[in-house]
């Protein structure tokens, strides 16, 4: 199995809790959810099993914590601020974060069948998030349409396209993964694609302003 690169060094400013948490999620990044137990990521730390054990008993515990941690990051990104100065700036920083956070994150987008088949509550508190982010979603494309930056009203074929835009961000890494010879595997593709998937709804406002806002952020910035 390859190792972690995690530093060993203890650290008072860190605990064993989030310790453990950082070498699992490198380990599993490295190896994959399935193909690394407690007693590699005990070993791999050099702290007895019984240690990590009284910290997280089992292996869905430990996702648990992690998932915690992943929604706590990404849950203020989605959010609609003043800061923002249009939701197409709004839209397009928080992909290039997303693209970012997938990789920081990369096993659980990369095993998430696995996951949602093997562990329950991670699943429960996952299909809790996916509806949230829905949400959050419907929240962005109203304010595209009370900015006049795509077209037209909400409707059902506006469902769809959000649908698409999910389907693109959670299995993104998953296709680059499967189909090699695809030759769009650079960082920032994934925004740009889907930034295509909105282009033939934009108005002329709309896409003014993608281009001032890709112009200033790029696509991986």
């Amino acid at each position: 199995m390859k190792t972690s690169s995690v530093s060993n060094k203890k650290s008072d400013k860190i605990s064993t809790k989030q310790r453990i948490i950082n070498y699992a999620i490198e380990m599993f990044n490295t190896n994959g959810v399935q193909n690394v137990t407690s007693r590699h990521i005990a070993a791999e730390m050099g702290i007895s099993h019984g240690n990590l054990d009284y910290h997280y008993n089992t292996k869905e515990d430990l996702l648990l914590a992690i998932y915690k941690q992943m929604r706590e990051e990404m849950s203020e990104s989605y959010l609609i601020k003043e800061s923002y100065s249009s939701s197409i700036e709004h839209l397009h920083r928080l992909l290039i974060h997303l693209a970012h956070f997938h990789l920081k994150y990369k096993f659980f987008h990369l095993d998430l069948l696995e996951i949602h088949r093997s562990y329950p509550r991670i699943n429960e508190i996952l299909q809790e998030n996916l509806r949230l982010r829905r949400d959050q979603m419907l929240a962005l494309f109203e304010k595209f349409i009370d900015e006049k930056y795509i077209i037209g009203e909400s409707s059902d074929e506006y469902i769809r396209l959000r649908h698409t835009i999910r389907i693109v961000i959670t299995f993104w890494l998953i296709q680059q993964e499967v189909l090699t010879s695809f030759k769009f595997q650079k960082e920032g593709e994934m925004v740009k694609h889907i930034w295509e998937l909105l282009m033939p709804y934009m108005t002329d406002l709309g896409k003014e302003e993608y281009e001032r806002v890709t112009q200033r952020f790029s696509f991986s910035s």
